[in-house]
């Protein structure tokens, strides 16, 4: 007999009341919905969507667990099963769908062209930090000089803060600067190196030389608004690729006054897109946690956050950034949005959340809330016609991540329906952006988009938790090869590859963005400049950047490649999509052979097996210490080597599942582990000597939390579910956030 679902009304009372007082009370209601949002109905819905959907979420829980015993169980029996075997067993087991997208075509509408037919670079940050937060939004335009002097790019000759401007390294940028223009937006005749003035002569844009002679663009459209008089711009737009660049005049300026053209700046049109993270980013553990977060998200929403700060000895206030106005070569008010559109990462469907109890004590699904609180506040962005606004088209855009296969995104999408019913929003109004980066999602990627083939508007590869759950469900085949072995292996390739062609083939182009991955090394802008190229040359419209400086560099990339017509070329070119599940489904294995005492032998020396846990123990005490102890879920961590690594979840879950993975496989011992984790734990103190609110984990080693939070990680990795690492970093922070209210309370 089928039992009575249990409602969700035991509703944490600071949640009930942020709800009631903070957001309810801002939604204008017309006379359809008026009712849907008063607050009893309102809870009472909330109370029958979160009952209504538990159960299907706990289900999708349960097949993944089942799904991973399954191919445990294979491989322990099949240690030398060939690879069609293999694909053959996990089609059995439904693992792998019938994918074929010959006949998927997404049909998305209502898309701002920041993600439908415009390519540019995306940041992810986290919500909790209102400061950072801010400076995401607000990084739809930034500073090419400024990205140029302050960065590597150009060399690292820099003069230090305290001895002033270095003028040779500002010849350097300006001469890189104009470069860019003359590659970009080329005169008809000569460089731009040596304008005198510009001027605007009706609708064109005219460069005066010394001798007198002018010239125009060679492509004239490509001039396309200006601030200020015809003869005398303040600023002139110019457009590429569908960027904008403004090239900002001031013959009175620091620059512009030594310049031959009166530049004092070029501004670049940089993040396009940002995605305010409320999962692997941010540690966000109980109730206020989750209270203060969906406030930020309120305060992005109406357009009134606000954070301040001191910063070299000066208290300053930052705030959202107003649209900016030109005139067009018309006449006309030229207007455009000075942020970065924002989309929202939802947790996934793995925690639960205090916010909402049964009437058993368990805890709700923290996703269904996720989805319903943040769509809610949405709304207010919805309703705006005028200021401060986010999506022009009416949509609220939330991204998904840790989806494992296409039932898990037709649960997402069911979920996304029954929220807009509940809060009396048009059909598909609620956007979904996939996130591939589970195993069973890469390998039914066409089937996950036609589960969401209305609502999708964004699928991205993520390389950190792609392997993570690379390890964890080949756990038992074998023993992996080094982290840095695993790069350059075939499925890594075919799996960023096949992303993008399964997206073009589903009719992505002009309706959705085909994502890249985070580039790690928020300090190293030349590496980036030389090697992240690379995504946008894939035919990717975005790509993950983890700075606004990093963003306006990036954004030169997509002057260099037209993403809209590569993407166009690549359309009707057949790909071998079989080949790709092949080399996808390909385990990147250490290869081993069985000695003659019957044990397995590899080809790796004890110095490489310590040098990999040093580099992977080191990074987990880093990351995870900031997290435990401070509440810290994303920032700049140094390496072994003291370079800076931007550390999220994904990268703790990689490095703790590949020691997790040769544990198993005996490629290193529990006492080798733990020796290494002494050890790491002095150097990661020293890392730290200098961070507020730090305490040395090597003064105790038995006792400190987040000491052990970093060895269960890896001891138990192979146990965790699908190697996520959130259920033992939540345990651990809870109890040292506990811990630090007791001694507060004692003082």
């Amino acid at each position: 007999m089928n039992m009575p679902a249990l409602k969700y009304s035991q509703i944490n009372q600071a949640f009930y009341q942020f709800i009631n007082e903070e957001v309810l009370p801002l939604v204008s209601t017309s006379e359809d919905n008026e009712t849907l949002l008063s607050s009893s109905t309102f809870w009472n819905n909330v109370e029958e969507l979160v009952a209504e959907f538990t159960p299907r979420n706990q289900a999708l829980l349960q097949t993944r667990q089942t799904l991973q015993n399954q191919i445990d169980e294979f491989h322990l029996k099949n240690p030398e099963a060939s690879p069609a075997n293999y694909q053959a067993f996990l089609r059995e087991i439904n693992y792998i769908n019938d994918n074929t997208q010959a006949d998927i075509q997404i049909d998305t509408t209502g898309v701002d062209p920041e993600i439908a037919s415009m390519a540019g670079p995306q940041l992810v940050v986290p919500v909790t930090n209102a400061r950072f937060a801010l400076n995401a939004a607000n990084a739809r335009w930034g500073s090419l000089y400024d990205a140029l002097y302050g960065t590597d790019v150009i060399g690292t000759d820099s003069a230090s803060p305290a001895s002033g401007f270095d003028e040779s390294r500002g010849a350097r940028v300006i001469e890189y600067a104009k470069d860019l223009l003359d590659e970009h937006f080329p005169l008809a005749q000569g460089s731009h190196k040596d304008v005198k003035s510009y001027v605007v002569y009706y609708h064109h844009l005219l460069a005066f030389f010394d001798d007198g002679s002018q010239t125009g663009l060679a492509t004239p459209c490509q001039f396309v608004a200006l601030c200020g008089h015809k003869c005398d711009p303040e600023s002139i737009l110019l457009k590429h690729n569908k960027l904008h660049l403004e090239i900002v005049f001031d013959r009175s300026g620091s620059i512009g006054s030594t310049d031959k053209a009166g530049i004092q700046d070029m501004r670049l049109e940089s993040a396009l897109t940002s995605i305010i993270d409320f999962e692997d980013s941010v540690a966000t553990v109980d109730a206020q946690d989750k209270i203060n977060a969906y406030r930020n998200w309120l305060g992005l929403m109406q357009g009134n956050l606000s954070a301040t700060f001191t910063k070299d000895g000066d208290t300053a206030t930052r705030t959202l950034n107003p649209d900016v106005s030109f005139t067009g070569t018309d006449g006309d008010d030229y207007q455009l949005p000075g942020r970065s559109l924002m989309l929202v990462r939802n947790v996934g469907h793995l925690m639960d959340t205090e916010l909402m109890q049964d009437e058993q004590g368990n805890y709700a699904p923290e996703g269904i809330v996720d989805a319903v609180v943040t769509s809610l506040i949405g709304m207010l962005d919805l309703q705006k016609t005028e200021g401060i606004r986010n999506s022009r088209t009416g949509s609220i855009y939330i991204v998904k991540p840790k989806m494992h296969g296409p039932e898990e995104v037709a649960f997402t999408c069911d979920l996304f329906a029954a929220v807009e019913r509940l809060l009396g929003l048009t059909e598909n109004t609620i956007k979904v952006g996939i996130m591939d980066e589970e195993r069973r999602t890469s390998a039914n990627l066409a089937a996950c988009i036609s589960q969401a083939k209305s609502r999708l508007v964004f699928i991205n590869t993520g390389f950190l938790d792609r392997t993570g759950d690379e390890i964890h469900t080949s756990m038992q085949a074998g023993p992996f090869m080094s982290k840095a072995q695993i790069k350059d292996q075939a499925w890594i390739k075919a799996y960023e590859s096949r992303n993008v062609n399964i997206g073009i083939a589903c009719g992505l182009l002009n309706k959705a963005q085909i994502g890249k991955g985070m580039w790690a090394m928020p300090n190293e802008m030349r590496q980036m400049m030389a090697q992240k190229v690379a995504h946008v040359r894939s035919g990717a419209s975005t790509a993950w950047v983890p700075s606004p400086t990093a963003a306006t560099l990036h954004a030169l990339h997509y002057h260099q490649t037209n993403v809209q017509a590569l993407q166009t070329e690549m359309s009707g070119v057949k790909t071998q999509s079989s080949e790709q599940l092949n080399e996808l489904l390909t385990i990147p294995l250490l290869p081993t052979s069985v000695a003659t005492n019957g044990e397995l032998s590899h080809s790796l020396t004890q110095a490489q097996i310590e040098q990999e846990l040093e580099n992977n123990i080191q990074g987990i005490l880093g990351y995870v210490s900031r997290w435990v102890k401070l509440g810290i879920g994303c920032s700049t961590v140094p390496d072994i080597n003291n370079v800076g690594l931007m550390e999220d979840r994904a990268t703790l879950r990689i490095s703790s599942q590949h020691i997790a993975n040769w544990l198993v496989h005996n490629i290193c011992s529990v006492e080798q582990v733990d020796e290494v984790l002494e050890r790491m734990a002095k150097v990661v103190d020293e890392q730290n000597d200098t961070t507020e609110g730090y305490e040395p984990m090597s003064d105790d080693l038995q006792q400190d939390l987040a000491f052990n939070a970093a060895r269960r990680l890896i001891l138990e990795g192979s146990e965790q579910p699908n190697g996520y690492t959130e259920p033992l970093l939540h345990y651990y922070r809870r109890l040292a956030k506990n811990q630090a209210q007791k001694r507060a309370q004692l003082q």
